[in-house]
């Protein structure tokens, strides 16, 4: 499914389940010490998904380790993206040469908690809101908005190494062309030699879940 989001070259791996059987590497492992059986399911599928997608673009399995901001730390030469919830996992590679940063994220498609949305909208988000909810009930669009907020920091950090926080990107969603646009609202950082001011992306509704996804072309 994350795969109909992606442009070639990137290799895209997606599971509904939880394979069994899945091996981790030691220093994987020591993560999960202390982790809930949900917990070690998330990481332990996201990593499979990461490791079959590197090696669809011809990588040895390697571990992916969270950095210092939860982000996953990559072999030389690439991007990448993970992205769990609970029934879907999903991950999403590329050679630095043809993409610069690529950010996915699925989410259920049902209603965030009471007060979330108000918690990470901007108010030109707000205003927005009956539009989108206008354009049909098929579509929770307050967890779409959430999602494309945690695709746009995911797709931020790599390039920045800075913090994004919710009311940092207002996010405008087209609801008929399956697409998104974020307008960065802090000082445009400056990322090989031109100020990031925004992104682009794609989103889709399907099978009880809300995907999004950025890919910054190089």
């Amino acid at each position: 499914m994350i795969a109909d989001l992606l442009p070639s070259p990137i290799a895209a791996v997606d599971r509904f389940d939880d394979p069994e059987g899945v091996e981790l590497f030691p220093e994987e492992l020591a993560l999960l010490e202390k982790s809930v059986e949900k917990r070690r399911k998330e990481f332990t599928t996201g990593r499979f998904c990461a490791r079959t997608a590197l090696g669809q673009l011809g990588f040895p399995p390697v571990p992916v380790l969270p950095g210092p901001k939860r982000e996953p730390v990559w072999p030389d030469g690439v991007v990448g993206s993970i992205t769990h919830c609970t029934g879907y996992r999903a991950a999403a590679v590329a050679r630095v040469g043809d993409f610069r940063s690529i950010g996915i994220d699925a989410e259920p498609n049902a209603p965030t908690p009471k007060g979330v949305l108000e918690a990470i909208a901007v108010p030109t988000e707000l205003a927005r809101m009956d539009g989108l909810r206008a354009a049909g009930d098929k579509v929770s669009w307050d967890r779409l908005l959430f999602s494309a907020k945690e695709s746009v920091y995911k797709a931020w950090f790599p390039l920045t190494r800075l913090w994004l926080g919710f009311e940092d990107a207002d996010v405008t969603i087209d609801p008929d062309a399956g697409t998104f646009s974020a307008r960065i609202l802090v000082e445009a950082p400056m990322v090989d030699g031109e100020p990031l001011t925004g992104f682009t992306g794609r989103w889709l509704a399907r099978d009880g879940f809300v995907i999004t996804s950025i890919a910054v072309p190089a």
